[in-house]
Formats: structure tokens, sequence, C-alpha cells
């Protein structure tokens, strides 16, 4: 990508898409693009069009989708698969009608099956049942895969997919238990829950909260803690993302002189994994566990060129702090 290349990042206030951001303009890229959602809804299909008419981005980073823990998923199974559907139908559509270069999708490891065999290659995709907590956001990112993976067939694209936890329940609980509603607040206005912000009342946030499993005597965690899992520090997820787009087209993700071209997408982790369990102080197994494993295998990426250099603990520590300053 050429330095000055105008570049739109969806996503750019998440942790990924901000960290992706923050890479680029690290190595000297200047035209870079961001709305957030109240400047751009990615729903909105006409918002969507209009904004690339403007806009001509070269190139188009997707890292804005609709997430959740296993609780949102399990509950607004509608929401997850249609939200997920149209981001991915209105940007990946619009950059093919205006001959966008290079399109990077950010997926997630809930696209393989749940009793896939570990660690995950990207070819054990669509090869048994999905688990079924996050089955509709699952179905969502395999569909925005095959999407870019399909274009790339029959037009020549070069859209690439990549398969990339969730600390905001230990840190809000943290503040109730220790009282601290000046932090409380503060994090409920810069992510409001199903509308309730820092402005709502005491009440109005405990009773919000509490649905989501947190209150001030505990956190409560889906699961045993048992489940093992793999964390990519957000920044070497970026420095990845950046890496594929600068050196990587869709030609280097499959063997040349396929038969069937399919699975091009490409893992991004470290191929390390470790429980719930030792990410929280309180588990309470009352709740469903979710897939056990959800390993990577990740010798795709190191081919092409790419290996991490922060394991987990020091990069959930350094995830915590930066939690603790987006305020």
């Amino acid at each position: 990508m050429e330095k000055t290349a105008k570049i739109y990042v969806a996503g750019h206030h998440g942790l990924v898409g901000s960290a992706i951001w923050n890479n680029l303009q690290q190595k000297g890229y200047t035209n870079l693009v961001g709305r957030s959602h109240k400047e751009l809804d990615l729903l909105d299909g006409q918002a969507v069009k209009k904004f690339f008419d403007e806009e001509q981005p070269q190139y188009v980073i997707l890292a804005a989708a609709h997430v959740g823990g296993i609780m949102a998923n399990s509950l607004y199974r509608a929401d997850f698969i249609y939200q997920n559907l149209q981001i991915q139908q209105n940007v990946i559509g619009e950059s093919f009608r205006h001959n966008v270069k290079k399109l990077l999708f950010l997926g997630s490891t809930c696209i393989y099956p749940r009793d896939a065999v570990q660690p995950m290659k990207e070819d054990v995709l669509l090869t048994s049942p999905l688990e079924y907590t996050n089955e509709p956001y699952a179905i969502a990112k395999i569909a925005g895969l095959k999407m870019c993976e399909s274009f790339n067939l029959q037009y020549g694209t070069n859209y690439i997919a990549v398969m990339p936890t969730n600390i905001r329940k230990i840190h809000l609980g943290k503040c109730l238990n220790e009282g601290d509603w000046d932090a409380v607040r503060k994090d409920m206005n810069l992510r409001p829950v199903e509308g309730i912000d820092g402005s709502h009342t005491d009440e109005e946030i405990l009773s919000i909260l509490k649905k989501y499993g947190i209150t001030g005597q505990e956190v409560t965690l889906w699961g045993t803690g048992k489940p093992l899992r793999e964390f990519l520090w957000s920044e070497e997820m970026a420095d990845a993302s950046v890496y594929i787009m600068e050196h990587v087209d869709f030609k280097d993700t499959y063997a040349a002189g396929s038969k069937d071209i399919r699975n091009c997408h490409i893992n991004i982790g470290t191929g390390k994994e470790i429980t719930i369990a030792q990410l929280a102080d309180k588990i309470v197994a009352t709740k469903p566990d979710g897939t056990m494993r959800k390993l990577t295998d990740v010798s795709k990426l190191h081919r092409l060129g790419w290996q991490h250099k922060i394991d987990i603990e020091e990069g959930v520590h350094r995830m915590y702090q930066w939690y603790l300053s987006k305020g």
C-alpha cells in the first residue's frame, strides 16, 4: 500500500480497529478515514453508499461488527446474524462497486466447529456442527469470509479474511465491589449497555448490569472456567493485519494449481492457550461453557512471514491497562 493511499478502517474506535489505526499511523500512513457509529451507520446501505461515493477509499479494513459474549449471543440471536450480515453486505458490496484495491475482513475463531480437532487449521471450516450458543454470529462471519473468497474467484478482487476477550465484566464488577461509582459511570458513558449510560440512576445501572451477571458481590462468568482460550495482544493482531495488507495477496492464501479453492482465510493467533479460570477470581458454573477449546493453528500465517512476540501473561496485563486508559 502507498503511504498516501486512502485507507478506510471500519470500526476504528473498537479494540482491534483502533490498534490497526494506530499501527498504520506508526508505519507512516497519512490518509486514514474513519467514522463513528453516530457519523455512519453501517446497517444503512444508502449511508454506506454515500460514504464510499464521497470518500472513494482505495483500501478497506472491515473491523466493525456487532459482538458480545455467550449471554448476549444466546439472548439476541437475531441481532447477531442480521446486523453482521448487513454490515458485511454493505461494506464489502460498496468496496466492490468502488473498485477498492484490497480489503481485509476480520472474522472470529467461532467460525470453526465446536468439536474441531485442536489446534484448528483453516480447512476444518464447515466440517461439523458449530457451537450452538454463538451459531448465528458464526454463520454471519462465515458468510463474510465466503463473500470475500467468492468475489475474488469470480471477479479477481483482492479481499482477504483473517480469523483472530472480553475483560469488561471483571472491571465493572471490581468497581461496584469497591463502590467506585465514578468509574462505573465513566465506563457506562463510554460504552452504554442497551441505552443505559452513566446519566441513569444507580438502580437502572445495577439492573442492567445484573442482567449480564455483574453485581457488587460477584462477577458471573458463564461456564466452569475450564475451557481453554487463545488470547492475542490487540497491537499484535493489528500488526499482523497490516502486515497482511502490505505483503499478502489472495493468490498467496491457497496452493497454486488447486482444483477447489476454499478456506483461503488466515488464522491469526499465538498457538498458545490458557483457561478462562486463570483470568478471573470468581467463576459461577451454572451456565454453559461454550466450546471447550478454540486454539488456532497459525502455521499458515507463519509461512506467510508473520509471528507474534507478546505472550499471554504480558498481553492480558497490557489489555487491562489499555481498557482502564480508554477514559
